[in-house]
């Protein structure tokens, strides 16, 4: 039973354009959003202009 023989059910020439199809390059849905470098001084002035965590106080 492990020697079986299969039927082929398409044409030689749907399973040429099959076998073309598994070959070709997968082509780009969509492109991830590139960093854009001038985004870094919005970055860094929001960090500067944050308000900043209070402190506790000391000796207690």
């Amino acid at each position: 039973m492990l020697a079986q023989e299969t039927r082929l059910i398409a044409t030689p020439t749907e399973a040429a354009v099959i076998g073309d199809l598994m070959v070709e390059p997968e082509a780009t849905v969509s492109d991830a959003p590139l960093p854009a470098p001038e985004a870094a001084g919005f970055l860094l002035l929001g960090l500067l202009i944050s308000p900043k965590q209070p402190r506790e106080p000391k000796g207690k």
